[in-house]
Protein backbone atom coordinates (compact mmCIF):
# COMPACT_ATOMS: atom_id res chain seq x y z
CA UNK A 1 0.00 0.00 0.00
CA UNK A 2 3.03 2.04 0.90
CA UNK A 3 4.54 1.26 -2.31
CA UNK A 4 1.12 2.21 -4.78
CA UNK A 5 0.84 5.89 -2.58
CA UNK A 6 4.22 6.58 -3.44
CA UNK A 7 3.75 5.60 -7.22
CA UNK A 8 1.22 7.44 -7.07
CA UNK A 9 2.69 10.67 -5.37
CA UNK A 10 5.13 10.31 -7.63
CA UNK A 11 3.21 10.23 -10.59
CA UNK A 12 1.40 13.27 -9.74
CA UNK A 13 4.66 15.21 -9.02
CA UNK A 14 5.82 13.85 -12.52
CA UNK A 15 2.19 15.60 -13.65
CA UNK A 16 2.46 19.06 -12.00
CA UNK A 17 6.00 19.50 -13.11
CA UNK A 18 5.55 19.13 -17.19
CA UNK A 19 2.41 20.95 -16.82
CA UNK A 20 4.47 23.86 -14.77
CA UNK A 21 6.52 23.19 -18.19
CA UNK A 22 4.54 23.66 -20.68
CA UNK A 23 2.90 26.82 -19.27
CA UNK A 24 6.34 27.91 -19.21
CA UNK A 25 6.71 26.85 -22.53
CA UNK A 26 3.64 28.52 -23.77
CA UNK A 27 4.75 32.10 -22.32
CA UNK A 28 8.09 31.42 -23.96
CA UNK A 29 6.04 31.49 -27.15
CA UNK A 30 4.04 33.91 -26.51
CA UNK A 31 6.49 36.29 -25.77
CA UNK A 32 8.56 35.42 -28.68
CA UNK A 33 5.86 35.71 -31.36
CA UNK A 34 5.18 39.43 -29.93
CA UNK A 35 8.82 40.36 -30.21
CA UNK A 36 9.37 40.39 -26.67
CA UNK A 37 13.13 38.28 -26.49
CA UNK A 38 13.95 39.48 -23.30
CA UNK A 39 10.92 37.66 -21.84
CA UNK A 40 11.32 34.56 -23.65
CA UNK A 41 15.14 34.59 -22.52
CA UNK A 42 13.79 34.21 -18.90
CA UNK A 43 11.22 31.45 -19.58
CA UNK A 44 13.46 29.25 -21.84
CA UNK A 45 16.88 29.43 -19.97
CA UNK A 46 15.53 27.85 -16.52
CA UNK A 47 13.61 25.07 -18.74
CA UNK A 48 16.75 24.55 -21.00
CA UNK A 49 19.14 24.31 -18.04
CA UNK A 50 17.04 21.69 -16.52
CA UNK A 51 17.06 19.76 -19.72
CA UNK A 52 14.16 20.22 -21.69
CA UNK A 53 14.91 19.83 -25.74
CA UNK A 54 12.37 22.78 -26.92
CA UNK A 55 13.63 25.12 -24.39
CA UNK A 56 17.39 24.54 -25.55
CA UNK A 57 16.54 24.31 -29.61
CA UNK A 58 14.99 27.50 -28.52
CA UNK A 59 18.19 28.73 -26.98
CA UNK A 60 20.02 27.90 -30.12
CA UNK A 61 17.92 29.88 -32.47
CA UNK A 62 18.38 32.90 -30.24
CA UNK A 63 21.86 32.68 -30.21
CA UNK A 64 22.43 32.17 -33.41
CA UNK A 65 20.05 35.23 -33.96
CA UNK A 66 21.21 37.34 -32.11
CA UNK A 67 17.54 37.99 -30.34
CA UNK A 68 17.99 38.61 -26.56
CA UNK A 69 21.42 37.88 -26.57
CA UNK A 70 24.27 38.96 -28.55
CA UNK A 71 24.74 36.52 -31.61
CA UNK A 72 26.88 33.43 -30.79
CA UNK A 73 27.31 30.22 -33.13
CA UNK A 74 29.05 28.47 -30.63
CA UNK A 75 26.46 28.79 -27.80
CA UNK A 76 23.96 28.50 -30.67
CA UNK A 77 25.87 24.76 -31.78
CA UNK A 78 26.14 24.11 -27.89
CA UNK A 79 22.34 24.16 -27.14
CA UNK A 80 21.52 22.47 -30.42
CA UNK A 81 23.86 19.42 -29.50
CA UNK A 82 21.80 19.15 -26.26
CA UNK A 83 18.61 19.26 -27.85
CA UNK A 84 19.96 17.13 -30.60
CA UNK A 85 20.97 14.69 -28.36
CA UNK A 86 17.43 13.79 -27.11
CA UNK A 87 16.20 13.43 -30.52
CA UNK A 88 14.59 16.77 -31.72
CA UNK A 89 14.54 17.03 -35.34
CA UNK A 90 14.67 20.88 -36.02
CA UNK A 91 17.58 20.87 -33.50
CA UNK A 92 19.08 18.21 -35.51
CA UNK A 93 18.26 19.59 -38.32
CA UNK A 94 20.07 22.93 -37.69
CA UNK A 95 23.33 20.82 -35.94
CA UNK A 96 24.01 19.38 -39.34
CA UNK A 97 23.28 22.37 -41.34
CA UNK A 98 26.53 23.68 -39.10
CA UNK A 99 28.17 20.34 -39.59
CA UNK A 100 27.97 20.60 -43.13
CA UNK A 101 28.81 24.78 -43.84
CA UNK A 102 31.64 24.95 -41.02
CA UNK A 103 29.69 27.12 -39.29
CA UNK A 104 31.07 27.14 -35.33
CA UNK A 105 32.30 23.25 -35.22
CA UNK A 106 34.35 21.55 -37.86
CA UNK A 107 33.13 20.75 -41.63
CA UNK A 108 32.41 17.11 -41.49
CA UNK A 109 30.10 16.40 -44.39
CA UNK A 110 29.42 12.32 -43.09
CA UNK A 111 28.43 13.30 -39.64
CA UNK A 112 25.97 15.95 -41.31
CA UNK A 113 24.75 13.30 -43.31
CA UNK A 114 24.06 11.27 -40.00
CA UNK A 115 21.86 14.34 -38.32
CA UNK A 116 20.14 14.81 -41.44
CA UNK A 117 19.34 11.38 -41.49
CA UNK A 118 17.77 11.15 -37.85
CA UNK A 119 15.89 13.77 -38.28
CA UNK A 120 14.55 13.16 -41.98
CA UNK A 121 13.59 9.14 -40.36
CA UNK A 122 11.37 11.36 -38.10
CA UNK A 123 9.74 12.96 -41.07
CA UNK A 124 11.17 16.66 -40.88
CA UNK A 125 10.50 17.90 -43.71
CA UNK A 126 13.69 20.19 -43.96
CA UNK A 127 15.81 17.71 -42.69
CA UNK A 128 14.83 15.33 -45.90
CA UNK A 129 15.39 17.99 -48.49
CA UNK A 130 18.88 18.15 -47.05
CA UNK A 131 19.59 14.72 -46.46
CA UNK A 132 17.92 14.70 -50.12
CA UNK A 133 20.69 17.10 -51.73
CA UNK A 134 23.45 15.09 -49.97
CA UNK A 135 22.62 12.47 -51.96
CA UNK A 136 22.33 14.24 -54.97
CA UNK A 137 25.82 15.85 -54.76
CA UNK A 138 27.47 12.78 -53.44
CA UNK A 139 28.33 14.84 -50.11
CA UNK A 140 28.82 12.94 -46.69
CA UNK A 141 26.81 10.04 -48.80
CA UNK A 142 27.46 8.19 -51.97
CA UNK A 143 26.36 10.29 -54.95
CA UNK A 144 22.67 8.27 -55.69
CA UNK A 145 19.87 10.29 -57.00
CA UNK A 146 17.27 7.63 -56.94
CA UNK A 147 17.52 8.22 -52.89
CA UNK A 148 17.55 11.99 -53.33
CA UNK A 149 14.38 11.30 -55.43
CA UNK A 150 13.25 9.58 -52.33
CA UNK A 151 13.63 12.07 -50.17
CA UNK A 152 12.88 14.77 -52.21
CA UNK A 153 9.00 13.15 -52.08
CA UNK A 154 8.87 12.37 -48.61
CA UNK A 155 9.10 16.30 -48.18
CA UNK A 156 7.21 17.20 -51.42
CA UNK A 157 4.47 15.23 -50.20
CA UNK A 158 4.49 17.33 -47.11
CA UNK A 159 4.33 20.61 -49.43
CA UNK A 160 7.73 21.56 -48.25
CA UNK A 161 8.31 24.26 -51.60
CA UNK A 162 11.99 23.39 -51.77
CA UNK A 163 10.81 19.86 -52.01
CA UNK A 164 8.64 20.53 -54.69
CA UNK A 165 10.99 22.06 -56.76
CA UNK A 166 14.10 20.18 -56.47
CA UNK A 167 11.79 16.80 -57.01
CA UNK A 168 10.74 18.87 -60.67
CA UNK A 169 14.22 19.47 -61.53
CA UNK A 170 15.00 15.70 -61.09
CA UNK A 171 12.23 15.09 -63.33
CA UNK A 172 13.08 17.74 -65.87
CA UNK A 173 16.74 17.06 -65.79
CA UNK A 174 16.08 13.35 -65.89
CA UNK A 175 18.20 12.43 -62.51
CA UNK A 176 16.64 9.65 -60.88
CA UNK A 177 12.96 9.25 -62.63
CA UNK A 178 12.76 9.08 -66.35
CA UNK A 179 12.50 13.03 -67.84
CA UNK A 180 8.87 14.27 -67.31
CA UNK A 181 8.49 18.13 -68.57
CA UNK A 182 4.85 18.10 -67.50
CA UNK A 183 5.87 16.32 -64.10
CA UNK A 184 7.93 18.93 -63.60
CA UNK A 185 5.59 21.93 -64.20
CA UNK A 186 3.47 20.72 -62.03
CA UNK A 187 5.86 20.49 -59.06
CA UNK A 188 7.70 23.80 -60.24
CA UNK A 189 3.67 25.49 -59.86
CA UNK A 190 3.14 24.03 -56.42
CA UNK A 191 6.06 25.39 -55.56
CA UNK A 192 6.19 29.19 -57.04
CA UNK A 193 2.79 29.49 -55.75
CA UNK A 194 4.16 29.29 -51.93
CA UNK A 195 6.51 32.08 -53.19
CA UNK A 196 9.51 30.09 -53.77
CA UNK A 197 11.42 32.74 -56.35
CA UNK A 198 14.05 29.72 -58.02
CA UNK A 199 10.56 27.69 -58.75
CA UNK A 200 8.87 30.80 -59.76
CA UNK A 201 11.90 31.48 -62.26
CA UNK A 202 11.55 27.78 -63.65
CA UNK A 203 8.33 27.90 -64.30
CA UNK A 204 8.30 31.03 -66.44
CA UNK A 205 11.10 29.65 -68.09
CA UNK A 206 9.13 26.10 -68.93
CA UNK A 207 6.25 28.84 -70.27
CA UNK A 208 8.56 30.88 -72.24
CA UNK A 209 10.08 27.92 -73.74
CA UNK A 210 6.76 25.82 -74.24
CA UNK A 211 8.49 22.54 -72.38
CA UNK A 212 6.17 20.61 -70.69
CA UNK A 213 3.15 23.56 -70.84
CA UNK A 214 2.13 25.02 -74.26
CA UNK A 215 4.14 28.52 -75.14
CA UNK A 216 2.58 31.11 -73.47
CA UNK A 217 4.83 34.73 -72.89
CA UNK A 218 2.05 36.58 -70.90
CA UNK A 219 2.49 33.44 -67.68
CA UNK A 220 6.39 33.45 -68.21
CA UNK A 221 6.61 37.16 -67.59
CA UNK A 222 4.11 36.88 -64.60
CA UNK A 223 6.47 34.18 -63.06
CA UNK A 224 9.44 36.61 -63.69
CA UNK A 225 8.18 39.20 -62.33
CA UNK A 226 7.13 37.39 -59.22
CA UNK A 227 10.36 36.37 -58.56
CA UNK A 228 11.98 39.75 -59.43
CA UNK A 229 10.25 41.58 -57.09
CA UNK A 230 11.97 39.01 -54.46
CA UNK A 231 15.04 39.92 -55.59
CA UNK A 232 16.22 36.74 -57.54
CA UNK A 233 18.65 37.78 -60.20
CA UNK A 234 18.08 35.50 -62.62
CA UNK A 235 14.32 36.59 -63.14
CA UNK A 236 15.65 39.95 -62.75
CA UNK A 237 17.45 39.72 -66.04
CA UNK A 238 15.45 37.21 -68.25
CA UNK A 239 12.24 40.01 -67.54
CA UNK A 240 15.05 42.54 -68.76
CA UNK A 241 14.98 40.24 -72.25
CA UNK A 242 11.08 39.71 -72.05
CA UNK A 243 11.05 43.76 -72.37
CA UNK A 244 13.75 44.01 -74.44
CA UNK A 245 12.27 41.60 -77.23
CA UNK A 246 8.44 42.54 -76.55
CA UNK A 247 7.49 38.48 -75.70
CA UNK A 248 4.67 38.60 -73.30
CA UNK A 249 4.90 42.50 -73.00
CA UNK A 250 5.38 45.52 -75.29
CA UNK A 251 8.45 45.98 -76.05
CA UNK A 252 9.82 48.60 -74.06
CA UNK A 253 13.45 49.57 -73.85
CA UNK A 254 13.28 51.48 -70.70
CA UNK A 255 12.11 48.85 -68.47
CA UNK A 256 14.39 46.27 -70.28
CA UNK A 257 17.42 48.50 -69.16
CA UNK A 258 15.64 48.72 -65.93
CA UNK A 259 15.68 45.57 -65.24
CA UNK A 260 19.16 44.57 -66.94
CA UNK A 261 20.84 47.67 -64.74
CA UNK A 262 19.81 45.98 -61.31
CA UNK A 263 21.36 43.07 -62.79
CA UNK A 264 24.40 44.90 -64.04
CA UNK A 265 24.81 46.24 -60.70
CA UNK A 266 26.07 43.23 -58.71
CA UNK A 267 28.99 42.94 -61.78
CA UNK A 268 27.63 40.80 -63.74
CA UNK A 269 29.26 40.79 -67.42
CA UNK A 270 25.80 39.69 -69.10
CA UNK A 271 23.46 41.83 -67.76
CA UNK A 272 25.73 44.84 -68.29
CA UNK A 273 25.95 43.92 -72.03
CA UNK A 274 22.75 44.15 -72.40
CA UNK A 275 22.22 47.09 -70.47
CA UNK A 276 24.81 48.77 -72.55
CA UNK A 277 23.48 47.47 -75.78
CA UNK A 278 20.08 48.73 -75.01
CA UNK A 279 21.44 52.07 -74.07
CA UNK A 280 22.33 52.61 -77.69
CA UNK A 281 18.98 52.61 -78.95
CA UNK A 282 17.43 55.06 -75.84
CA UNK A 283 17.74 58.76 -75.96
CA UNK A 284 19.42 60.18 -72.48
CA UNK A 285 16.27 61.18 -71.23
CA UNK A 286 14.91 57.54 -71.39
CA UNK A 287 18.24 56.57 -70.00
CA UNK A 288 17.82 59.06 -66.88
CA UNK A 289 13.83 57.53 -66.35
CA UNK A 290 15.36 54.29 -66.43
CA UNK A 291 18.31 55.06 -64.10
CA UNK A 292 15.78 56.55 -61.97
CA UNK A 293 13.34 53.93 -61.87
CA UNK A 294 15.62 51.37 -61.24
CA UNK A 295 17.13 53.17 -57.78
CA UNK A 296 13.28 53.54 -57.12
CA UNK A 297 13.05 49.68 -57.64
CA UNK A 298 15.56 48.68 -55.20
CA UNK A 299 14.64 51.11 -52.40
CA UNK A 300 10.98 50.25 -52.82
CA UNK A 301 12.58 46.50 -52.53
CA UNK A 302 10.80 46.06 -55.87
CA UNK A 303 6.95 46.74 -54.67
CA UNK A 304 4.64 47.88 -57.73
CA UNK A 305 8.38 47.60 -59.61
CA UNK A 306 8.16 49.51 -62.31
CA UNK A 307 5.16 49.95 -63.76
CA UNK A 308 3.77 51.41 -61.03
CA UNK A 309 6.20 54.26 -60.02
CA UNK A 310 5.08 57.35 -60.80
CA UNK A 311 8.17 58.86 -63.39
CA UNK A 312 9.26 62.62 -62.74
CA UNK A 313 9.56 64.78 -66.16
CA UNK A 314 13.14 65.09 -67.09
Amino acid sequence: MRYFTAIVSLTAALLLASAGANADIQKAEAAMKRGDHAAALLEWTPLALQGNATAQYNLGLMSENGQGVPKDDKAAVKWYTLAAKQGFAAAQHRLGQRIARNRAVPEDQEAAVKWYRLAADQGFAPAQVDLGLMYANGRGAPKDDRAAVKWYRLAADQKNARAQYNLGWMYANERGVPRNAATAVQLYTLAADQGLPVAQNSLALMYEKGTGVPQDFKAAVKWYRAAAKKGFAKAQFNLGVMHDQGKGVPQNNVYAHVWYNIVASSGDKDAIAKRDAVAKRMTRTDIAKAQFLARECVDKKFNGCPAKISIPKF
